[in-house]
């Protein structure tokens, strides 16, 4: 079957869009440390991209260059051109570049970029990665991809399944958030996407693991007597020789109890806001970028004349176009991070106003699902765009994930966020006596008291998520 004209245009079009649209992706997921830093790569390994701060724009010289080097820049905006205009008669042949000077110039800057220092790769970086070698449903590799922007510094996932399905829209099914689950669970490190300490343990029980059945029996029923070395006790319980307990134990010490963890002490060394929020004379907040010292990119106007030299070695001339086509994807997957970051973030302040006048136990329930309704974008897009992002505000510096999170209906009927929970059961613990500590269970009567109805597995999730010991541990005498 032949196609004509304007289905082969199509098809270019579709086969032109999927580079440029992972490339959209991956810049708004940088934060700004990494976006400044792939810019400088680019202008390393790109001739064509010039930055506007650092470069002259002196008149055009009236003397013919050698043709060997470079002209001199004349900065442009990424204007469209046509190259069926004739610029013979104002940029003769002999002012074009050679393609050996083009490819002594590139091979320079690559060599210069390999000096550069890297960013570190996230554990989110890194997952993302491996899911893209993957062959899956798209809408189960989203789901997974959404998930994984969703776990916590230690590689844990503190989501619901159903929270997941519902904050992600669409038409996401709970069968397939639990296949993205797993797809994530088989990903490196093991134990990533653990739901609980427990099956983060069971997840790196690979079948060369020493001792593995034993090890299963431990982790699925034994943890706290382990925890509390009440070994005699796991022996009369289940049959196993008090010799092999010891050893599982201490195979059991060597799994990774946080296998995010190794990702965040290198990530952890600084924090740069990538916004920062003011509040105005009228008491207002205003949001802004934080990129006042990134380079300002533009396409050298030399180059584009170079591209129209019909004249020109077509060799040379399908190298300045790739260069050029390179730049202007790059310049507007930049423009388009900017625009889609002050969206994002003034839907978010505007949100959690309360949090920055009154505090973080002011803090509203927030899913991302909203703030991509409000601002007409995908909820993938939304994670992308607060992953790895901080904001500066007057109550100090936030990861913008800080300012989303589920919540629960008070006994008023008010809904409250899980941090304000939280911050709650902080308060409780903070004020029981430490001779005879509060249960989880009595936990959450004192939390019924102050009007937050809570689940006692809720309690008990957050209270480790907070890493506070139970009752038992806490107990001073």
């Amino acid at each position: 079957m032949r196609l004509d004209t304007s289905q082969h245009q199509r098809m270019d079009m579709r086969l032109r869009m999927a580079p440029r649209m992972i490339q959209s992706m991956e810049i708004l997921q940088l934060p700004l440390m990494a976006l400044q830093e792939r810019i400088d790569q680019e202008l390393i390994e790109n001739p064509i991209l010039v930055d506007l701060r650092e470069s002259s724009t002196p008149a055009e010289s009236e003397s013919e260059p050698d043709s060997e080097t470079t002209p001199t820049v004349e900065e442009t905006p990424t204007a469209e051109f046509d190259e069926s205009d004739d610029w013979s008669d104002t940029y003769n042949e002999t002012h074009r570049l050679s393609r050996a000077a083009l490819s002594e110039e590139a091979d320079r800057k690559h060599d210069a970029m390999q000096n550069m220092a890297s960013r570190p790769e996230s554990l989110h970086d890194d997952l993302a990665h491996q899911l893209g070698y993957l062959d899956c449903d798209p809408v189960v590799r989203a789901l997974a991809e959404y998930l994984v922007y969703n776990l916590d510094e230690s590689g844990f996932l503190n989501l619901e399944l159903r929270d997941l399905v519902r904050d992600y829209g669409g038409d996401a099914t709970y069968a397939q958030a639990e296949e993205a689950l797993s797809l994530v669970q088989k990903l490196d490190p093991p134990g990533v996407g653990a739901r609980n300490l427990r099956e983060c343990l069971l997840l790196q029980l690979t079948p060369e693991v020493p001792c593995r059945e034993t090890l299963q029996i431990l982790i699925s029923h034994h943890l706290d007597d382990i925890q509390q070395n009440r070994l005699p006790s796991i022996e009369k319980r289940t049959g196993i020789p008090i010799d092999d307990i010891k050893e599982a134990i201490e195979h059991l010490r060597r799994l990774n109890p946080r296998p995010g963890a190794r990702y965040e002490a290198v990530n952890s060394q600084y924090v740069v806001p990538d916004l920062i929020v003011e509040a105005n004379e009228n008491g207002e907040y205003e949001v802004r970028l934080a990129d006042d010292h990134t380079p300002q990119l533009a396409i050298s106007r030399q180059y584009q004349r170079m591209l129209k030299n019909k004249q020109s070695d077509p060799v040379t001339r399908e190298f300045i176009q790739k260069k050029i086509q390179s730049a202007r994807w790059l310049i507007e997957s930049i423009e388009q991070r900017r625009s889609t970051l002050l969206k994002v973030a003034r839907a978010i302040i505007e949100h959690q106003r309360n949090f920055l006048d009154k505090g973080p136990e002011a803090i509203e329930p927030l899913k991302m699902q909203e703030i991509a309704d409000r601002v007409e974008v995908h909820v993938t897009t939304v994670s992308r765009a607060v992953d790895d992002k901080w904001v500066q505000t007057p109550r100090g510096i936030f990861a913008l994930k800080r300012f989303f999170g589920g919540g629960t209906t008070t006994t008023d009927g008010e809904e409250v966020a899980w941090e304000t929970i939280k911050q709650k059961l902080l308060e409780i613990i903070g004020k029981e006596d430490k001779l005879n500590p509060l249960s989880d269970e009595e936990i959450v009567d004192e939390l019924g008291r102050s009007g937050f109805p809570v689940a006692r597995r809720t309690v008990t999730k957050y209270r480790k998520a907070l890493r506070i010991p139970s009752s038992r541990q806490r107990k001073q005498f």
